[in-house]
């Protein structure tokens, strides 16, 4: 059982030692995961290809005494991808928790993608996720089960255009949370799909929310206020803990009531 602490946060104890590894921890949504997943106790790896926060998140939760290690790496290169991941298990145990949130939201149009491009965006938002599965499986499989959280999106739920690779590749990482947690289910390992909505990060922030967002967000959201790092960091805590124990196959959805 959980014990809630504050209005957001709650303390899972059966996360305490667990390993965590999580992909683009470095800032936005991932930052938030990260510290959320080493408050709780957890040893917490991520990569990223930001050296200079990445490294400035781990030097500031060391700072408060929580176990956080930051690995430089292009998630791209599947080998070397591959290769930080068992590097992790080997010095802090078998990864129990695998959190496939690296994605790049980069606008483009459909006229303007060429085939190298393409492969590029779906490397970045789709192609790693497949392969980070592929190399936690095996210890959690000797671990006697695990949980991998994979990042979707709503916004091919909700038709948006202006970024049809990221929208495709997103699509189908529900179709590969749903594909995979049959196979793995009877290993004991959970797979689902955290599906945040329109998350005001520093990137959305300085780039896509003007006044016209603003007034979008206000006109769709159920809720009242912004949608922030930290709530999607909550479901993934849920997501990670025995508290969903029985949940695999599943989209769980934090927009605030957009779809």
């Amino acid at each position: 059982m959980s014990q809630v602490v504050s209005d957001q946060v709650s303390i899972y104890p059966d996360l305490n030692g667990r390993t965590v590894f999580i992909s683009g921890g470095a800032t936005g949504i991932g930052k938030g995961l990260v510290e959320a997943f080493a408050r709780q106790g957890c040893k917490t790896a991520f990569v990223d290809i930001d050296v200079t926060a990445g490294q400035a998140l781990e030097a500031s939760l060391k700072t408060e005494g929580h176990q956080v290690s930051f690995i430089e790496c292009d998630i791209t290169d599947v080998e070397g991808y591959q290769s930080a991941i068992r590097n992790v298990s080997e010095n802090y145990g078998p990864i129990s928790v695998l959190l496939n949130n690296a994605a790049n939201d980069v606008r483009h149009s459909l006229d303007s993608l060429t085939s190298e491009k393409f492969d590029s965006l779906v490397g970045v938002n789709l192609k790693h996720a497949m392969f980070a599965i592929q190399a936690v499986v095996p210890m959690m499989k000797k671990a006697g089960g695990g949980s991998i959280i994979n990042f979707g999106s709503v916004s091919w739920m909700m038709n948006q255009s202006g970024m049809p690779a990221y929208t495709t590749s997103k699509a189908a990482v529900h179709g590969m949370t749903r594909g995979l947690a049959r196979e793995l289910g009877g290993h004991n390992i959970r797979i689902n799909t955290l599906v945040p909505g329109w998350v005001m990060t520093e990137k959305q922030l300085t780039l896509w929310v003007d006044d016209e967002g603003r007034e979008l967000i206000k006109k769709n959201q159920c809720m009242p206020g912004q949608l922030l790092d930290e709530h999607i960091a909550a479901m993934a805590l849920f997501l990670g803990s025995n508290a969903s124990a029985m949940c695999t196959a599943q989209d769980f959805i934090v927009d605030g009531g957009w779809v």
